[in-house]
This record gives structure tokens, C-alpha cells and sequence, in this order.
């Protein structure tokens, strides 16, 4: 069979949604398939750069280019979806979430571009064959902005074999891009409301790593918080093997491999209740905690660690032992996509 798959690129910003992308395609050669990658230039400004590659999506016919036949496009990220074939499923990563539910009318984004953008998802979306989303959150905005259905697929995170949990070295690990999104300061702030809570390790970069670590500064925790910036796949299997519990609390996150890369590590998690996809798969109480993004909330929590290594790690035994209940494989992935 041979498949296309369609996604963006953004020129060197790079993060899970290439892991997602190559880690499909992998599984569909696995499977033997035959695969193409189709991956479209994006840039998130001016906005009629937007509006011009969707009607150029509207436009590219993919069921037979010069003459051999694609059996199934898999669209995996706005606009592909606008891609014309017969045969076309959408994995919806997310959508333009400027346009949903981080827009903000008061922001320099025209209505009239908002609109543009969803109604072209709603005709493009519903006209595909299957439709899946990464997660039911992704499903759940979808059918709140768009009244379309979507079924929420999982995967698993890149190299998830490799994940395995060691003895506690009494840190809370932190791993993630530093974005405002991904809101780090929550648990800098927590930090310092927690004067015996254990140590924190944050790996990553990003645009806001200076002003977290001005934060750090201000707060006067230089010696409690180290920064690792950018690390190795093996330095953050390491981290995760070693750590006490990992903190992952970002805004209505749309997935989340943190969460999965914590759980097959055997470390409970910190997250919170508007997070997003990571509360799909962690058990508050039992396999971590989901508490209000509130630094004295989770000050509280970070001073329980502390005072409980042992009870910490039967939740993260838990979580470890939880994970394979989710029933996530490429195999189950590759099945769902290629159905009839």
C-alpha cells in the first residue's frame, strides 16, 4: 500500500510534533507499506502566508500525482487537511489554536482571519474519510469549535522501550520546552513557597528560558533549581530514571510525551486540573497528583515528596504499572489508520 503523509515543517523549530511525524511513518514501513512524507513550509506570520497555503491545499489533488496512485493520505496537521483524496483520514494533532481556544479578541488577530481558518477546517474535516485526534482533549475541542467527531488515538512516546526506573536521587524533574505555555514559573513559584521541598532539575530550552531564570534569581533558589538547557536522549532517559516525581502542568497541553515518559519510568507526576491531554492518563492519589495551577497548591505537594520518598515511590511504581493498561502500540496506531 502505499501511503502519504502530510504535515508541516517549520524551519528550525523543532519538538514532539517531529517525533509524531516520523514516529508514524516508521510504524506504516514497518508494516509494509510504502511511505512519502509531505511536508509543507509554515510560517505563523503575516497571516495571509496562512490563508495562501490553505488554498493551495484546496487545490493539490493527491489520489494519482504523475500517474501512480496513493492508496491513503493521512493528514497529521493543519492545513494538509485541505488536501484533496479519496481516501483521506486526519490525525489531528491540534488545530491553529490561535484561532480556538487561545484566541484573544483583544489580540491583533482579525476576525475575519479566525473565521477563515474554521470554516475552512470544518468543510476540509469533515470531509475526510476517518478522522482521529491525539488525544480526547484535541477531540473534545474539535467537536467544541467544529461539531465534528473525532476518536482518540494514541501513540507512544519516541524510544519508549527505553524508559526504566533507578533509585531516587531526590530531585523533581522537569523537563520541557521553557515556553509560557508549558508554565515552568508555576513550579519556580511553588518552589519558593516550599522551603523543604526537594531540589528541582529543569532540562530545555526556549524563548522564555531568560525570563525563568531571572525569575529563579529574583526568588533566590539559584541554589535549589538547576537549569541543564538542552540534553541528550540519554541524559533525559537518565534524569527520568533517577528523579523522585516530574512535574508537568502546562496550559491545555494537547498530549504530552512528558507524561508518558514519567509514567514508564516509574515516577509519579505533578500536573494540573487545566492541563489538558496528561490528565487522561494520570490517576490523582494514585499515580500522581492533579491539583489547581497554584503555586501554594503545589508547594503543598512538593513538600509532601519530600516528606514521603517511600509513599512517592509506590505512586510511581503505579504509575509504571498503569501505563501498559492504556493499551498504546504503533501496531494498534497503524491498524486504526489503515482501516477500511
Amino acid at each position: 500500500m502505499r501511503v502519504m503523509l502530510a504535515a508541516n515543517i517549520t524551519p528550525f523549530l523543532h519538538g514532539g510534533a517531529d517525533y509524531h511525524i516520523q514516529g508514524t511513518a516508521d510504524a506504516l514501513i514497518a508494516a509494509g507499506c510504502q511511505v512519502e512524507i509531505l511536508r509543507l513550509p509554515f510560517t505563523f506570520s503575516p497571516e495571509q502566508s496562512i490563508l495562501d497555503l490553505m488554498q493551495w491545499c484546496k487545490t493539490l489533488d493527491l489520489n494519482q500525482p504523475n500517474g501512480y496512485r496513493i492508496d491513503r493520505l493521512i493528514s497529521l496537521q493543519f492545513p494538509c487537511y485541505g488536501i484533496n483524496h479519496n481516501k483521506h483520514t486526519a490525525w489531528i494533532m491540534h488545530q491553529h489554536r490561535a484561532v480556538y481556544e487561545l484566541y484573544d479578541q483583544n489580540q491583533s488577530t482579525q476576525p475575519e482571519f479566525k473565521n477563515a481558518i474554521q470554516q475552512f477546517d470544518q468543510l476540509a474535516l469533515g470531509q475526510c474519510h476517518q478522522r482521529f485526534a491525539n488525544s480526547k482533549r484535541v477531540a473534545e475541542r474539535l467537536y467544541q469549535y467544529n461539531d465534528l467527531k473525532a476518536t482518540a488515538l494514541y501513540h507512544p512516546p519516541p524510544a519508549y522501550q527505553a524508559f526504566h526506573a533507578a533509585e531516587s536521587l531526590g530531585y523533581i524533574f522537569c523537563p520541557s520546552r521553557i515556553e509560557t505555555l508549558k508554565r515552568q514559573d508555576l513550579l519556580i513559584k511553588a518552589l519558593a513557597l516550599a522551603p523543604n521541598a526537594l531540589p528541582v532539575v529543569i532540562a530545555g530550552t526556549g524563548g522564555q528560558s531568560e525570563q525563568l531564570m531571572q525569575l529563579i534569581n529574583q526568588l533566590g533558589l539559584n541554589n535549589r533549581v538547576r537549569m541543564l538547557g538542552a540534553i541528550s536522549e540519554a541524559q533525559k532517559i537518565a534524569y527520568y530514571a533517577h528523579a523522585s516525581a516530574v512535574f508537568f502542568a502546562p496550559f491545555d497541553e494537547d498530549y504530552g510525551y512528558i507524561t508518558h515518559e514519567a509514567m514508564l519510568s516509574g515516577k509519579a507526576m505533578i500536573s494540573c486540573t487545566d492541563s489538558g491531554g496528561p490528565l487522561e492518563f494520570i490517576e490523582h492519589g494514585n499515580t500522581g497528583w492533579i491539583i489547581p495551577p497554584d503555586p501554594q497548591a503545589i508547594a503543598e505537594v512538593l513538600t509532601w515528596i519530600a516528606q514521603h520518598p517511600n509513599q512517592t515511590a509506590e505512586m510511581g511504581k503505579a504509575a509504571k504499572a498503569a501505563w501498559p493498561e492504556f493499551g498504546i502500540s504503533w501496531n494498534k496506531v497503524v491498524s486504526q489508520l489503515l482501516e477500511t
